[in-house]
């Protein structure tokens, strides 16, 4: 057998420990995962009609989040007159954290990476977000709310409120992402 001098002795024992020591590396490149959903546990529609008049408000509660005491909604259903505009504004806070969290700052400051979604149902209204994020896609924390023509007597419908994360796929729809929190508002234009 011929004698390699490029395979010597102390070069083939490099070339058999390469391995174990990138194994071991601490490689500090490694991007960090992605936050955690925001934890909301209350949230509040505000709607202040435009030319003047008292704001509406509705405010759903959960301070011990999903599980344990159910949920409250106060008032009981959020009454809009008919044939008005409304200005409106969503406040959200973490309030299991000491003092509360104010998860729309939040929202605000990660813009690119949320949206706030509106559905009525069986009631005569319209909600479209007015902000928008640096990529001009909307936001939801500033609207505007036109509410119809009235609900046949007696009638709620309802308002549903959804928080979409959606780090790296926001694309201006509901689809990408998860849900942080989701609110259904019984609602009446009356």
């Amino acid at each position: 057998m011929m004698n390699n001098p490029l395979l010597s002795k102390p070069l083939l024992a490099l070339l058999v420990a390469a391995p174990l020591f990138s194994a071991c590396s601490n490689n500090d490149d490694d991007p960090t995962p992605d936050e955690d959903n925001e934890q909301i546990t209350t949230l509040t529609y505000t709607l202040t009609p435009q030319g003047g008049g008292t704001p509406v408000s509705i405010t759903y509660r959960d301070l011990d989040g999903d599980g344990g005491a159910a949920a409250t909604i106060s008032p009981a259903t959020l009454v809009l007159a008919p044939g008005t505009t409304y200005t409106g504004t969503v406040a959200m806070l973490d309030e299991t954290k000491t003092p509360a969290e104010n998860i729309a700052a939040e929202v605000l400051e990660e813009s690119d990476e949320h949206l706030l979604v509106f559905m009525p149902s069986g009631v005569n209204l319209t909600v479209t977000a007015t902000d928008k994020d640096r990529n001009n896609l909307p936001i939801g924390l500033a609207t505007q709310a036109v509410a119809g023509t009235a609900n046949a007597a007696g009638t709620t419908g309802s308002l549903k409120i959804t928080l979409r994360h959606q780090p790296g796929t926001k694309d201006g729809s509901a689809t990408p992402g998860d849900t942080d929190v989701e609110v259904t508002f019984p609602t009446a234009v009356r």
